[in-house]
């Protein structure tokens, strides 16, 4: 063994792999925070897309090599560029809409075997005349 730490992004996340596979609670728990993971790498990189556009524009405005070989636009280079980054987001956006239907095929499937969930104690309908 090395020393050195482990890649980023080679280990298992350690959001979903804490849980542990003991029931359907833990089933829900895993596509509840693998989807919420899902949002907040679509949200990253949608952001990181649109500064990495404005990044790129100022940095690269009027670079004397783009100008020497005749170089389509920066803007045109750097939206090319960002498209991949808007792509990963779509993606993730999809990785998540998976994660909701992964728990609904789960209870589509099982459902049956699943142990009954206790009565509902909530009250069916509201009081307008009680004081609180």
């Amino acid at each position: 063994m090395s020393d050195q730490p482990a890649k980023p992004g080679r280990s298992r996340i350690p959001e979903l792999s804490a849980i542990p596979w003991q029931g359907p609670s833990a089933i829900t728990r895993y596509a509840q925070v693998g989807r919420q993971l899902a949002r907040d790498l679509a949200e990253e990189f949608a952001v990181g897309s649109d500064e990495l556009y404005a990044v790129l524009v100022r940095s690269f405005k009027g670079h004397p090599v783009l100008a020497v070989f005749g170089a389509p636009d920066v803007k045109l280079r750097a939206r090319r560029v960002v498209k991949r980054l808007q792509r990963a987001a779509e993606l993730q956006k999809g990785a998540g809409v998976e994660l909701v239907k992964f728990h609904a095929q789960f209870r589509k499937e099982f459902v049956d075997m699943l142990p009954q969930a206790k009565p509902d104690k909530r009250r069916s309908e509201f009081n307008w005349n009680e004081d609180t």
